[in-house]
């Protein structure tokens, strides 16, 4: 009896052809197998094991983390970024293999995504790429002022780091639009891995300047007699052979909110490129749009260099006044907050002005496949997480608190004022992004795919003659079009003007005031933004500082929520600043 495909079949011949028969099936068996080894992996299942690799990197990047955050004795900081310079050294070699193959290739250059990573996102990466090497330097000259009592990995990290980086931003401005179509599931594995190296290094930089702000905090509370806290920071046992060894070690917390902001932009970056691997470009959609000219745009950069403006007014005496005595305190507490209450009221009158706006004018909407797009949508909703649970537990804790503090009031206006603000402005930059853009003088800007096709004068008068387009009869047509009347001129000039000119011969027209208010809106809230990422990355916290919260969620609960949503909170306004600044050209 021989078994094949599950089925029992009855040996009904001699044992000679039996074992003939045995072997054929074997033979056939294993070429089924070469086959199924050899043929091309399913895109989905390599998309689902290459995502899963990734994540498992992230989780063991971040177990190391949890136990690194406990400053026991077995694991120590030299693990941590022995694993992730393991990891960066990974991604390098992928670098390179990849930018070696595609120069060595003679075949065509590849499909490129117009949408991905446009030119001003990389260069505004490049800027936080030189602060982070800068930051780089430092760590270097800290580790030679303390060679002689630190292990080496604290010099060979940041070393590798600043190679990283380098190779990292290369390698975006010359291949993050490519669209892999070969090797496709090792270029998955490649791509997902540099996101999940990125979003590690991520993590690392916000846990790094989580506990260096926790601990000031500490000693803040501390000498203003509210409680004795220990802080725990790991210094050096030796002296330092430098006089800037200090210098080098504070002006590193000034420097991580560029390098935080860098890799977790670098990552989504990369996660879309991640996305386009396999897929097939639309060509008539695949194009950049061209910008459209500023005129009239004054009111909204006025006032949103004035709200920077008071912004960094409020940091500073915020900065000074917090480390003085409990009333000072107290008093910078409420400064900041019915600074706060003042900002977040205009942003929602403003995000609700263009919601309006659009709703009056009834744009169309845009409903081409654009992965970038569709991951910033999603990165907005789910940014805006951490610090609507920061605002809610506010919420909870001034209803159901019994504190007289004097901000107590404005912290739950600002609280309410702050989920509404990001709803509101949520739902204005996705509908800025998912709508369909318009020229200057107010048509649509249809794409190639919408553009009517006008094979002769004859197509616009007569009905078509099943695809079949008679040149004889064209021609004759042409030749008695142009020796009609002018009345029949000006009805070929307005069929043909109705469809949209190329690019480079794009009639100028004066924007209507729609678009003029869009624009100043979108600048406004463009500085706003900004305003509002430079607060807390620069140490303007209250939300550590005021007793409301940890009266009702105790210190450590209430800790543990920020940490977790003021990273996501700085997310989320740098990450609007890019979709607001895509919003501006688009518009």
């Amino acid at each position: 009896m021989v078994e094949h495909s599950g089925l029992d079949i009855m040996n009904k011949h001699s044992p000679s052809s039996s074992s003939g028969s045995s072997a054929d099936s074997e033979k056939k068996l294993l070429s089924k197998l070469k086959v199924s080894l050899t043929k091309k992996f399913p895109q989905k299942n390599a998309e689902t094991l290459s995502a899963q690799y990734g994540t498992n990197l992230l989780l063991i990047g971040v177990s190391v983390m949890l136990a690194l955050a406990q400053h026991g004795p077995v694991v120590r900081e030299e693990h941590l970024l022995t694993f992730i310079t393991v990891l960066m050294l990974v991604q390098l070699v992928w670098m390179l293999c990849y930018m070696i193959r595609r120069e060595r290739e003679r075949s065509p250059l590849p499909e490129r995504d117009a949408h991905a990573g446009t030119s001003w996102i990389r260069g505004g990466l490049t800027m936080l790429a030189l602060l982070s090497l800068i930051m780089d330097a430092f760590r270097i000259g800290y580790f030679v002022g303390y060679h002689s009592c630190i292990s080496a990995v604290l010099g060979v990290y940041p070393i590798i780091h600043a190679l990283h980086t380098i190779s990292q931003v290369h390698f975006l401005w010359c291949h993050i639009k490519d669209v892999i179509k070969k090797y496709e599931t090792f270029e998955r594995f490649g791509v997902i891995h540099a996101v999940f190296t990125n979003l590690l290094l991520w993590c690392n930089g916000v846990m790094s300047e989580a506990e260096h702000f926790l601990n000031n905090h500490r000693r803040r509370l501390t000498a203003l007699g509210y409680v004795n806290l220990t802080t725990v920071e790991a210094e050096p046992q030796c002296n330092c052979s430098t006089s800037v060894c200090s210098m080098f070690s504070t002006s590193l917390y000034y420097l991580y909110p560029f390098n935080i902001e860098y890799h977790i932009f670098v990552s989504a970056m990369l996660f879309v490129m991640w996305k386009n691997i396999g897929r097939t470009l639309d060509h008539h959609t695949n194009h950049k749009r061209p910008t459209t000219r500023s005129s009239g745009l004054l009111l909204g950069p006025v006032l949103g260099l004035l709200a920077l403006a008071s912004s960094i007014t409020v940091l500073v005496v915020y900065l000074i006044h917090v480390e003085k005595s409990v009333e000072m305190r107290q008093a910078a507490i409420s400064m900041f907050y019915c600074y706060g209450v003042v900002m977040l009221a205009c942003m929602c009158g403003a995000s609700g002005a263009g919601l309006l706006i659009y709703r009056v004018e009834d744009w169309p909407m845009d409903t081409g496949q654009n992965p970038s797009r569709k991951l910033d949508s999603e990165l907005l909703l789910g940014s805006s997480l951490g610090s609507w649970l920061m605002s809610w537990c506010s919420v909870v804790a001034v209803a159901a608190g019994q504190s007289s503090q004097s901000y107590r009031w404005t912290c739950l206006a600002y609280s309410l004022l702050l989920v509404l603000e990001k709803c509101v402005q949520n739902l204005f930059i996705v509908e800025s992004l998912y709508r369909r853009r318009r020229d200057p003088s107010g048509n649509e800007d249809q794409s190639p795919a919408t553009v009517p096709e006008i094979f002769s004068v004859a197509a616009s008068m007569v009905p078509p003659y099943d695809g079949i387009i008679n040149r004889t009869y064209e021609t004759q047509d042409k030749r008695s079009l142009e020796g009609e009347l002018p009345e029949n001129r000006q009805v070929y000039s307005r069929k043909h003007s109705e469809v949209s000119l190329p690019v480079g011969h794009r009639l100028h027209v004066t924007p209507g005031k729609k678009r003029q208010i869009l624009k100043n809106i979108t600048s406004f809230l463009f500085m706003c933004n900004i305003s509002l990422w430079i607060l807390p990355a620069f140490g303007c916290r209250p939300q550590y500082e005021n007793d409301l919260e940890q009266e009702i969620f105790g210190f450590g609960v209430w800790t543990t929520v920020l940490n977790v949503a003021i990273p996501m909170n700085l997310f989320y306004r740098m990450h609007s600043v890019a979709s607001l600044f895509e919003v501006f050209r688009k518009v």
